[in-house]
């Protein structure tokens, strides 16, 4: 992790850290929004592309629309298993 982003986002850079040293930069990178991104809800948390060894010519990312519709979905299949019910019920 670079002293830069640990400057930038001195609580949320251990997690990364973290997750990278268990998981390796790719698994990082493939579910940043799904196991990182989230925590931007308790800290500041850098974007994707912001990551020291992200690649735009590699690696993909989502708007902003993108990530909220994913939530929404995330959300409303959470409250399924909760209720017991299916979509549309």
């Amino acid at each position: 992790m670079t002293d830069t982003l640990a400057e930038e986002y001195p609580e949320a850079a251990p997690y990364i850290q973290k997750a990278v040293d268990e998981h390796g930069e790719e698994w990082v990178l493939e579910n940043y929004y799904k196991e990182i991104y989230p925590l931007k809800q308790v800290m500041s948390v850098p974007e994707k592309e912001e990551l020291p060894f992200y690649d735009e010519a590699e690696h993909e990312t989502m708007t902003e629309a993108e990530r909220t519709e994913m939530y929404q979905a995330w959300g409303e299949y959470r409250e399924n298993l909760r209720t017991g019910t299916k979509p549309g019920e």
